[in-house]
Parts: structure tokens; C-alpha cells; sequence
């Protein structure tokens, strides 16, 4: 007969859960209130709007009135995830509260994209939107049931058992079988990192081989990054952690259409919010708006099954390279260097469409864009644009 665990072992086993400190508390019942005091406005704009559609429509355009529209519902659902975070804190269930934070960031994230897409960048609602951002990450950080949980096993047990699962490559797997990997900001940003760089050396080997010559594929300001490759990986990683062990043809079929309608979409908010054309694919086979076509579509999913087969598990290996005592210190400063890098890639574009629309810089930002990185270097460094304000949508 087998000895039954000490209570040690069992604390071991199960760790405790975390108090919620008295700080965060205070901060969800301010959310709930902030979202309560938040719907009745929104709801009252939206009225304002509808009673004066014909106006609003021959004023603004049928484009802008839809983008119009996805703000108001954007800004109802996160009113109502305010309220619903600020319960799920105050209940201390870390679980939905993590949920929450990850669809208010992937609002957040829209919301800025169509803010972008009527009013240009404006730089007040840009920075509100990143602190938010930055604000949700952390929280989702501190918050994350998993991630408390390691931080009481690194108490207890010094980090033997991930040290070791770090050393076998294993750490970051997703424990309940649901899914390949932890869906954490931890796997997800670095999947974006290295796929922004695999992607990028993809791209520009294709290009050199079908087109002859080097031509440079970034899509950002500074380093070998191509962040659409980024986003497409987490896309991916994300629809597919649930299909890595169904068959090729599923995977593959998933992967086309996900990917088929994140380029369309890119290219679409590329071309409303900064009058940008970095691609198109008119009278290519299947081509929907010259934004995605068939080939590409499946070039989306042969890259969909190498990614879930092949390569996510090197990756894993990969970065459980980083010592354990340094990841998310490591990670905190390279996710803080790339949003920098990021937010100053969409205030050039911004300032080189104002340009382009025979504006003057209004502030210091637009004065230093407009200096350090004018047409010349813009046209240099993103050699696949081209930029037409008045394929834009702005109202300004």
C-alpha cells in the first residue's frame, strides 16, 4: 500500500491560489463602472448617426459609415467585457479574467486600426490605445492562472521540473491536451518574432528567384522584420493549436482560408487608412480585389501545415533557450522595443501619406518623421509600397 502525500507534496501538486491584492479589486469595481457609465453614450451616438444616415451617407461615404459602425459595436462589446473583467477581479477567477483581457486587447487593437482608417493617427488616441495595451498585457501577465502557478512552483521547488522541461524542449505545451501549446503571451510573442524574420527571408528568397534581384520585403521601420508573416504565425498558432494532430488536408484547408482573408484584410486596412498598395494580385487566378488569390491561398496553407507539423515544435525547443530566470524579463524588453519600432512605423507612413496629401507637419512628430524619414527613405526602405491618398478613407 502505497504512503499518501504529505501536505507538502500536495501543496506542491496543487498550489494555492492567489489573493487578489486589495489594488486590483478597487481596479475592477472601477471598470464596471466605467463600463456601465460607457454603453448609455455609445448607444446615444449610434441614435444620433442613424437618425442622420442619408446625411452622414452623402457626406462621408458608404466605407466610412461601415467603419463608423464597427466602432460603435467595438466600443459596446468592450463596455460590456469592462463590466465582465471587472466582476471576474473582484471574484478573484483569474481563468475568465484572462479571457476577457484577451479579446479587450484584440478590440483595443481594432479599435485603433479604425481610428486609423477615419481620422489618420491621431496621436492622443494612439498613445490612450498603447497604454491600454500595455496596461492589459501586464495585467493579463499578473493575472494568468498558469503563470501564477509557475510563479509558486519557482518558490517552492526552485524551477527543477520547468527547468527541466525548458532543457527537454517542453515547456510552453499545453498540459490539458486541449491544444499544442499554452496560447500565453510568453509563446505568442515569439512566435511573432521569429516568424516575422522566417517570413521575411521566405519572401525575399521567392522574390529573388521568380523576379530576379534582391528587393527589400520589410514592413517596418528598423531590423529584418516582415510583421505581416508575424501576425499570420500567431493567427495561425492561435486557429490551429486545437488541429495539430488532425489530418494534412484539414490543416491545410483552415490554414488557406485564414490566411487568404488576414492578407485581404491587411491589404485593405493598409490601403484605407494610408492610401498604401503593397501588393496586387489583379488577373492572377481566383484573385479577390487583386488582395489575395488562389495561389497564395494555398501558399497559406502549405505554410499552415510545415508550421504546425514541422516547425512549432523546433520553435519551442528554440526558445526555451532563454534561461529561465531571464524570459520574461527578456521578453518585457523585446515586446517594448518592437512596439516602439511598430508605432513609429505608423507615424511615417503617416506623415509620408500627409505628404503625399500636400500637408504640412501640425507637431514635433510629424516634423521629425517628415525629416529623418522623408519620401526618399520611405520609398527606399518599403520598396513594395506605393502610396495614393486618395485611395484613402480619411474624413481629414
Amino acid at each position: 500500500m502505497t504512503a499518501s502525500n504529505t501536505p507538502w507534496e500536495q501543496s506542491l501538486a496543487q498550489p494555492p491560489k492567489e489573493k487578489l491584492p486589495l489594488l486590483l479589486k478597487i481596479f475592477g469595481i472601477v471598470l464596471v463602472v466605467i463600463g456601465a457609465l460607457s454603453l448609455p453614450g455609445i448607444f446615444g451616438a449610434a441614435f444620433d448617426i442613424s437618425e442622420g444616415f442619408e446625411k452622414s451617407l452623402a457626406e462621408y461615404g458608404t466605407t466610412t459609415l461601415v467603419i463608423f459602425g464597427t466602432q460603435i459595436a467595438l466600443f459596446v462589446a468592450t463596455g460590456a467585457l469592462y463590466i465582465a473583467l471587472g466582476i471576474y477581479l473582484l471574484r478573484n477567477n483569474r481563468r475568465h479574467a484572462r479571457h476577457a483581457l484577451e479579446t479587450l486587447i484584440v478590440l483595443d487593437i481594432a479599435q485603433i486600426l479604425c481610428e486609423m482608417m477615419v481620422y489618420g493617427i491621431a496621436i492622443g488616441s494612439i498613445a490612450g490605445g498603447l497604454v491600454r495595451l500595455i496596461v492589459a498585457i501586464a495585467l493579463m501577465v499578473y493575472i494568468d492562472p498558469s503563470l501564477s502557478e509557475e510563479r509558486q512552483l519557482r518558490r517552492k521547488l526552485r524551477d527543477l521540473e520547468l527547468k527541466e522541461r525548458a532543457e527537454d524542449g517542453t515547456l510552453g505545451r499545453d498540459e490539458s491536451g486541449k491544444g499544442y501549446i499554452e496560447l500565453d503571451f510568453f509563446n505568442l510573442f515569439w512566435i511573432f518574432m521569429v516568424c516575422c524574420v522566417l517570413g521575411l527571408v521566405i519572401e525575399t528568397v521567392y522574390h529573388a528567384i521568380m523576379f530576379g534581384g534582391y528587393q527589400d520585403r520589410a514592413g517596418i521601420l528598423y531590423g529584418p522584420f516582415s510583421p505581416i508573416y508575424g501576425f499570420g504565425a500567431v493567427l495561425m498558432t492561435i486557429a490551429l493549436n486545437r488541429f495539430h494532430d488532425k489530418p494534412l488536408p484539414v490543416i491545410f484547408l483552415v490554414s488557406a482560408v485564414i490566411g487568404g482573408a488576414f492578407e485581404y484584410l491587411t491589404s485593405w486596412f493598409m490601403q484605407f487608412a494610408f492610401g498604401i498598395v503593397a501588393w496586387d494580385y489583379t488577373g492572377s487566378f481566383l484573385s479577390i480585389d487583386g488582395r489575395t488569390n488562389f495561389v497564395f491561398m494555398c501558399m497559406w496553407g502549405v505554410l499552415g501545415c510545415i508550421w504546425i507539423k514541422l516547425l512549432l515544435p523546433r520553435l519551442l525547443k528554440l526558445v526555451n533557450i532563454i534561461p529561465w530566470n531571464w524570459r520574461y524579463g527578456v521578453t518585457s524588453v523585446c515586446a517594448a522595443l518592437m512596439i516602439l519600432n511598430g508605432a513609429m512605423t505608423l507615424f511615417a507612413l503617416d506623415s509620408w501619406y500627409q505628404r503625399e496629401a500636400g500637408q504640412a507637419p501640425h507637431n514635433a512628430i510629424e516634423k521629425f518623421c517628415a525629416e529623418h524619414y522623408d519620401n526618399e527613405f520611405m520609398q527606399h526602405r518599403f520598396q513594395t509600397m506605393s502610396i495614393d491618398p486618395d485611395n484613402a478613407t480619411r474624413i481629414g
